[in-house]
């Protein structure tokens, strides 16, 4: 797949909240993300598609998504970008809060390689 058709495809999912499903489809075997701060106990980088599907579950289980808005993409050359508008509670805490981050993938050979999260701690 081409960057773009990999960029329309991850917003798609995403937007009908299939943040998982897009995970397995679209993610290399190698991929590495990296987000703007570590889950508690946690590394800001995840190495490997096992490592980054335990954190999507580690979120799952700690968040509570109310709506998201997914807003998207603007792609150039092998790199793409998605903003993220979320309404969540934390789970463990109780407090509800919006989120919003934009989220830069980088795509090899038809798979997303590498994303980075930027949003306020």
């Amino acid at each position: 797949m081409t960057t773009q058709e990999v960029a329309d495809k991850l917003v798609q999912l995403c937007s009908e909240g299939k943040f998982h499903e897009a995970t397995v489809a679209l993610y290399s075997p190698d991929i590495v993300s990296m987000e703007a701060g570590a889950p508690p106990g946690g590394s800001r980088e995840s190495k490997g598609l096992p490592a980054v599907l335990a954190k999507g579950e580690w979120w799952t289980a700690n968040h509570e998504v109310h709506s998201a808005k997914v807003e998207g993409p603007i792609v150039a050359g092998s790199h793409f970008a998605v903003t993220f508008k979320l309404d969540v509670t934390f789970k463990p805490e109780q407090k509800r809060h919006m989120m919003e981050e934009v989220a830069v993938y980088k795509v090899v050979d038809g798979k997303v390689a590498y994303e980075e999260f930027f949003y306020a701690m």
